[in-house]
């Protein structure tokens, strides 16, 4: 098998087709809009919202109508599946296998969403083996209208206010890892960037900043500048760049709404312009060990990028509205591979 273009496995699929997989038993992640979802019957799978997707037959592309599948690999079983409420998200890990990976989607605009950007990285367990996941949204067109769901495929249940958590099993000779593709780097050319001080919290929406160690407003400082807000702010999260997109920005009200939380203490840089994603994003991808079981996107990459109708050196998966690679990013691509090579571990995420 071409492990860069398992056409079976992660692929669009109509309604009917995707019926039939689940009747015949297959475990499966997915991906559409709430009415072809809210179609399916129930079975072993699980499904978030999003319209966007990379499919392997015409690339970045928008589709009301067919399903994003994704397959666990024939060598995987379902440890756990189920959806979990804000309070009960912190004890997520307890529920996983020995060996094997999670998948956490969660909706857009959540209060469970904000807890686990907030504080995921406190929680027990959250290491002792693979997350990844992503975050439901809807289509430009339908906001204000539709909300953000996921589906667990077992009850029928959708939910717009409790993630969902599926645990995977894997035999004691495979393991999994995730890694990230990061096309966007720190513009060191520009000042530095810190938000709040000791003792404070992470934030999504900021006033203040210090811009290389002098107190500025920041819609000020992106004013000044000319700052691309496409652009988002990178840091160094113990080796791997990690971006947090800007959402909005409100110069009436003098603040700055963002996707992702930044961090006390962390020091943070627009990132610099990206001049070709296809030709960047392939040589940085290069050739990944190991079968790829489960990929998502950033639908800011999409819109941003141009990406409908080009392809990501062959990675497919929804376009999500915020990616999970053990912590909440944006403008990022995630990914799992599983492999039976080389003994257990878990592996952090790294930039590829």
């Amino acid at each position: 098998m071409n492990r860069h273009f398992p056409d079976a496995a992660r692929s669009l699929h109509s309604v009917a087709e995707v019926a039939a997989m689940i009747d015949a038993g297959q475990a499966l992640i997915l991906a559409a809009e709430e009415a072809p979802l809210a179609a399916l019957p129930r079975g072993d799978w699980i499904g978030g919202t999003s319209p966007f997707f990379m499919s392997h037959e015409v690339g970045g592309t928008f589709d009301r109508d067919r399903i994003f599948v994704q397959k666990l690999p024939d060598i995987a079983s379902i440890a756990w599946v189920g959806l979990l409420d804000r309070e009960a998200l912190p004890t997520m890990a307890e529920l996983g296998a020995d060996n094997g990976y999670t998948i956490l989607l969660m909706p857009g605009q959540s209060a469970v969403q904000q807890e686990f950007a907030l504080h995921s990285l406190e929680w027990p367990g959250m290491f002792v083996r693979p997350l990844a996941g992503w975050v439901t949204g809807v289509a430009n067109d339908r906001i204000g209208v539709d909300v953000p769901k996921v589906f667990d495929g077992r009850t029928g249940t959708a939910s717009t206010d409790r993630a969902l958590v599926l645990h995977v099993a894997l035999p004691d000779d495979a393991f999994a890892r995730i890694d990230i593709v990061n096309l966007f780097v720190p513009d060191t050319d520009g000042p530095a960037l810190t938000f709040g001080g000791e003792g404070d919290e992470p934030a999504f929406t900021l006033e203040w900043a210090k811009v290389d160690g002098v107190p500025t407003r920041l819609v000020d400082h992106i004013a000044t500048h000319g700052i691309d807000t496409r652009l988002p702010l990178v840091a160094d999260y113990n080796g791997a760049m990690v971006n947090v997109a800007t959402q909005w920005v409100d110069t009436d009200r003098g603040l700055v709404n963002l996707f992702a939380p930044v961090h006390p203490g962390m020091e943070y840089r627009f990132a610099k312009p990206i001049d070709d994603y296809e030709r960047l994003f392939a040589e940085q991808l290069g050739n990944p060990r190991g079968e790829i079981v489960f990929s998502c996107n950033c639908v800011l990459n999409y819109a941003y990028a141009g990406l409908e109708g080009r392809h990501t050196s062959g990675l497919t998966g929804p376009m999500s509205f915020g990616e999970i690679a053990y912590m909440l990013m944006t403008q990022t691509l995630v990914y799992v591979t599983v492999d039976r090579d080389r003994p257990v571990t878990a592996a952090a995420p790294s930039s590829t």
